[in-house]
């Protein structure tokens, strides 16, 4: 590229768009609202590039090579349903959506950690093919809103006078402590939870990452790709109830450095609390365990 000393790094807005230079020398993003491109499927040459560049940024540029260049638009689409037999689609086979935000990759990552484990089970015999149905059922309204989410980004992105009102008011929002950490536990995931029943408030809900008194954290325990069953009472009765899905599940008796309400907590290998208790009470406990990690055997 030349003619690029009038272009600023960074992002910047203007009547005809977005544009984006840097950090890279070369590296450039246009964003034009006024529909998508004719014809996606021809490859992308200089001359588009250089013309939607100037015309988003008024600076004549000129580009000479092209290295590298794709399009992308806002489309947003979602399969009905994940599976259909032994077929399973994750990541972009399942939806596709627009790029900003940032949500395809954790959008992608929770399908396939969600699936493995059930796809073990079940290929491995020790669960029934019914389990793999959950998978839609919990997967599926997350990609929804993944999908809600970007597509509330385009309005706000527009140029024109209501829309930079709207923007406006997102920022002021955004700026306070309570709007910014809302939008980050729920572009983390954090607040995203399973519909899986049960009573607990922690049920559905990725496990927390609590410190243990051992020394260790929660997440060190999900190595071996099992379910932990974290004791976190001492309780004298938990090991016998729970040795007879041994072979899934593993037992850690701890305690948390923080004093927490919890007593126990069951975590599928994804890391979902799949059932919880407080204050020792194990109501629930062989229904939880046969739901996720099938038949017991007993000696």
């Amino acid at each position: 590229m030349t003619g690029t000393d009038d272009l600023a790094p960074g992002w910047h807005t203007t009547p005809t768009g977005i544009d984006t230079f840097g950090p890279m020398p070369g590296r450039f993003l246009t964003v034009e609202l006024d529909g998508p491109p004719t014809d996606r499927a021809t490859p992308v040459t200089a001359e588009e590039l250089q013309a939607s560049l100037r015309r988003v940024s008024g600076v004549q540029v000129h580009i000479t090579k092209v290295i590298s260049a794709t399009r992308f638009t806002d489309n947003t689409r979602q399969a009905t349903d994940y599976r259909r037999g032994r077929v399973l689609l994750a990541g972009d086979a399942a939806y596709v959506h627009s790029p900003f935000g940032g949500q395809g990759l954790n959008l992608g990552i929770g399908d396939a950690v969600n699936l493995g484990w059930k796809l073990a089970a079940v290929a491995t015999g020790w669960a029934p093919a019914d389990l793999l149905d959950t998978y839609t059922t919990e997967r599926h309204p997350v990609g929804e809103w993944v999908l809600e989410w970007t597509r509330a980004q385009i309005p706000i992105m527009r140029t024109d006078p209501r829309s930079r009102a709207v923007r406006a008011v997102t920022a002021e929002l955004l700026a306070g402590r309570d709007g910014a950490t809302t939008i980050f536990k729920k572009t983390s995931g954090v607040l995203h939870r399973y519909d899986l029943g049960g009573t607990h408030a922690r049920t559905g809900s990725s496990v927390p990452d609590l410190e243990l008194s051992d020394g260790t954290r929660v997440a060190e325990h999900f190595a071996t790709g099992k379910a932990v069953l974290f004791d976190l009472a001492d309780s004298p009765e938990l090991p016998d109830r729970a040795a007879a899905w041994g072979e899934h599940l593993r037992i850690v008796t701890t305690e948390p450095t923080r004093p927490q309400d919890l007593s126990v907590l069951l975590m599928r290998p994804d890391g979902c609390i799949a059932w919880a208790a407080d204050h020792g009470n194990l109501d629930g406990l062989d229904a939880a365990l046969t739901r996720w990690f099938g038949t017991p055997h007993r000696s």
